[in-house]
Order: structure tokens, then C-alpha cells, then sequence
């Protein structure tokens, strides 16, 4: 425990509790964002992604808004890398394979695979407990979808 643990009021980021929509769009959100930038596209491609989902179904522009807010929060003060840990404690286990091939998805629509978008998704595939075969068999998919 550090010294500032130990006194009230100021407890970090990673104490922010997320719900289930939340968690599912942070794995995203933290996948597009792990070469360090978000483009116009990455967004508009997540926002895109989740209001197809009927998890997102009685979602509106404020409360996406909202929630990205949320999360690029986290992500400033802890990193991508907290938003994915953040996610997996409250992610059912139903939609882990489902975020990380939304997340895949994303990272791969441009073509590039940097490094650091690399890291995340192994980082995603670990945390949320998704198989290496399925995690494997999920970017294959994705790398063919977005050949053209």
C-alpha cells in the first residue's frame, strides 16, 4: 500500500467502476488507441461497431459521448493497458470473444498493424481469457474481411 492509499479522497482511476456497455467499448477503445492517437475513422468505425450491437441498442449520441469521455479519462491517467484490466473484472464472459473480435476488427480496418496496436490485442486475448486457437482464428477472419 503507498502513502497516498492510505489517505481518504485520493483514490486513482483504477477505483472508477464500469458497466457492462462500458467494459465492452473500452477493449475497443483501448485497442485503437494503443499506437498512441485516434483517428476520426477509428472513432467513427467504433461508434459504428457498438450502435449495431443491441447491447447499444437504447444508447444516444450524450450517453456515448459520455462514456468515451469516461474512458479516454482512464486511459490518460492509467493507460490502455488499466482500461483492458478494468474491463475484464466486469466483461461477461459471453461478450469476451465478441470485444476482442470488435477490437480486432478496428485495429486491423487501416491495413497497418503497428506494434503497439500488437501488444493490446495479446494483452485483450489474456485478459479477457480468449483461446489463442479462437483469438488466431478471429484475426484471420478480420485480415480477410478488410483486404479490400
Amino acid at each position: 500500500m503507498g502513502l497516498f492509499d492510505k489517505i481518504k479522497g485520493t483514490k486513482d482511476a483504477e477505483h472508477v467502476k464500469l458497466n457492462k456497455e462500458e467494459a465492452f467499448a473500452a477493449v475497443s477503445l483501448a485497442a485503437i488507441a494503443a499506437d498512441g492517437e485516434i483517428t476520426a475513422d477509428e472513432a467513427r468505425g467504433l461508434v459504428t461497431s457498438l450502435l449495431r450491437m443491441k447491447l447499444f441498442a437504447n444508447y444516444n449520441d450524450k450517453q456515448i459521448s459520455a462514456m468515451f469521455n469516461k474512458l479516454t479519462g482512464i486511459i490518460k491517467r492509467e493507460g490502455v493497458e488499466a482500461l483492458v484490466t478494468s474491463s475484464k473484472e466486469v466483461l461477461p464472459t459471453e461478450l469476451r470473444e465478441t470485444a476482442f473480435a470488435v477490437a480486432a476488427d478496428l485495429t486491423l480496418a487501416d491495413g497497418v498493424l503497428a506494434k503497439g496496436e500488437k501488444d493490446i490485442l495479446t494483452k485483450i486475448q489474456e485478459s479477457l481469457g480468449v483461446s489463442e486457437d479462437t483469438a488466431v482464428n478471429i484475426i484471420e477472419v478480420m485480415l480477410i474481411k478488410n483486404r479490400g
